[in-house]
Order: structure tokens, then sequence, then C-alpha cells
């Protein structure tokens, strides 16, 4: 093989990175590496009122899902902490009361309560941490596509 059949190096740009950076201003508005997180632009004050207008925004233009999900979690946490201590005590105590006449189901009642009890607790916190991801993450899918969609729309005029 000879080196006139080697393929031919790409052209060079008409100018240096270095210089082209230069000559261009940063526009975060036309960034496409923008990740959608929504910037907090005001005053502190207009925080509030945003939530209060999204939250009787009856169009469904603006979400609330991704505010209000740390309080859904702590909610969720605290509901399933009362049933945990519930059926945990509940089984023990019944487990001892059953022990007075039938000592292997007594026993066996006491087992199981100190095994399932705590385990399902844990499987509800993994399945209740998963849903409240799954429905903040579809939020976010929807506002970063109607930013693409709105973005898309602006470069077009």
């Amino acid at each position: 093989m000879s080196d006139s059949t080697s393929p031919t190096p790409p052209p060079l740009p008409e100018q240096p990175a270095s210089e082209a950076a230069a000559n261009r201003a940063y526009d975060p508005g036309t960034d496409p590496d923008d990740t959608g997180v929504p910037r907090v632009v005001g005053e502190a004050s207009d925080v509030g009122r945003g939530f209060l207008r999204a939250l009787f925004d009856v169009s469904f233009r603006t979400f609330i899902t991704r505010r209000l999900a740390s309080v859904f979690y702590i909610v969720g946490l605290i509901a399933i902490a009362i049933g945990f201590l519930v059926y945990f005590v509940r089984g023990i105590v019944t487990a001892i009361n059953l022990m007075s006449f039938n000592l292997g189901g007594g026993i066996s009642l006491l087992v199981a309560t100190l095994i399932l009890v705590p385990l399902a607790t844990f499987i509800g916190i993994v399945l209740l941490r998963f849903l409240i991801e799954a429905v903040v993450a579809l939020i976010a899918i929807a506002e970063n596509t109607q930013q693409t969609a709105d973005n898309t729309e602006r470069a077009r005029s």
C-alpha cells in the first residue's frame, strides 16, 4: 500500500478555538446544556406568591409537585413510622397474650413480628421513595420538554 490512498485530514477551522471563544459572549438563554432547573429571579418574597399562583392554576401549566416532594416524603415517613409502632407493639402484646395458652403459637407470632414488621416497614419506605422519585422525574421531564419546545419555537422565529 502506498501513502497516496490514505485518507485526507479534515480541514482546519477558520479561527482557533481560543479566538472563537473570546469573540462570543456567553448567553445562558442559548446554552444547550441548560438543565431546566428553575432559577430564582426577583425578590425572595416572590417565591411564595409563585407557589400560591401555581396552586390555583387551573390550566396546570405550573407544577408544584417538585416543591412539595420533600413534604410528601416526610409525611409518608411519619405515617410509616406510626404504622410500624402500632403493628410492632400490637404483635408483641398479642404474642405475649397468646403464649399463656399456646406457647408455640405465641413464640411463632413473636418471631414473625420481630422479622416481618421491620421488613415490611423497610419495603414501605423504599416504595414510598420510588413513588415520589417517579412522580418528580415525570414532572421534570414535562418541564424540560416544555422548555425544549419553547427554545425550539424561539429559534425558529
